[in-house]
């Protein structure tokens, strides 16, 4: 089953938990389950909701697809590229980026080692409400579309290995199968789905063995596939945040 940035999960679960007057704590564990240890720096966003913070965000740039993310320096923008996802206080113009690493007893490895999540925080300009109010998960949704659908049209003329769009559908969880908030809406839910399972699938591809008569081959298809992981990684960043938007202010209807 593909798998959720820490990033999306936190956006989610955390503003969630403001809404409802939960814990931060309860929060990170219900978004964090498969984490063994979670750093100090999560306590950023206690400081967030405590500044007037009702929202958190999420950006997921890459080293060749920054626009992701706020306005920031250099420091935090090779930190939250080489993370490839980061939080954003949106209002008050902040970022958290995450870092990896592994915990446990001395000289502890493989099974014996545990996952450790830290959390460094960097200024960021500010995001404007509306440019967060006006995403639809339902366009995000039929832009990938088109955009899964022109990449294996050109995959397919190059020959070799196809991009198999129709497995990476089936691979999406169902309703459910995600521990996600309750009140995420169903439409933001199959576009955040949708986007992981074609980033997953475009990723398996990129890293997989490549084939083709030529290195020219070889090379245009890996760039096919990035641009596909790109707009797959921008869908799910609108997604979540269009979901962030819907939780923090639910409606009778969805």
């Amino acid at each position: 089953m593909p798998e959720l940035p820490a990033s999306v999960r936190i956006a989610l679960w955390v503003t969630a938990a403001w809404r409802t007057g939960e814990s931060l704590e309860s929060a990170v564990d219900s978004a964090l389950p498969d984490v063994d240890a979670v750093g100090p720096g999560i306590h950023t966003l206690g400081l967030w909701r405590d500044l007037g913070e009702r929202t958190v965000l999420v950006a997921l740039p890459s080293s060749g697809d920054p626009t992701s993310l706020p306005r920031c320096g250099t420091e935090a923008l090779d930190a939250a590229v080489e993370a490839e996802e980061c939080l954003v206080a949106p209002g008050l113009g902040a970022l958290l980026v995450p870092s990896w690493s592994t915990c446990g007893a001395p000289g502890a490895s493989g099974a014996d080692a545990g996952t450790r999540l830290d959390w460094t925080a960097y200024d960021c300009d500010p995001v404007p409400t509306h440019r967060v109010e006006a995403l639809d998960p339902r366009e995000t949704t039929r832009a990938l579309t088109a955009t899964v659908l022109e990449v294996t049209e050109q995959l397919d003329a190059l020959g070799g290995q196809p991009f198999d769009a129709a497995s990476a559908r089936e691979a999406m969880p169902r309703t459910g199968q995600w521990a996600l908030p309750d009140d995420l809406p169903g439409q933001a839910l199959r576009a955040l789905t949708f986007a992981a399972a074609i980033s997953t699938a475009a990723a398996a591809g990129i890293d997989g063995p490549q084939d083709g008569p030529d290195g020219w081959t070889q090379q245009r298809r890996l760039d096919l596939l990035r641009t596909l992981r790109r707009e797959a990684e921008r869908a799910l960043a609108d997604a979540t945040n269009a979901g962030v938007t819907a939780v923090a202010h639910p409606r009778t209807s969805r």
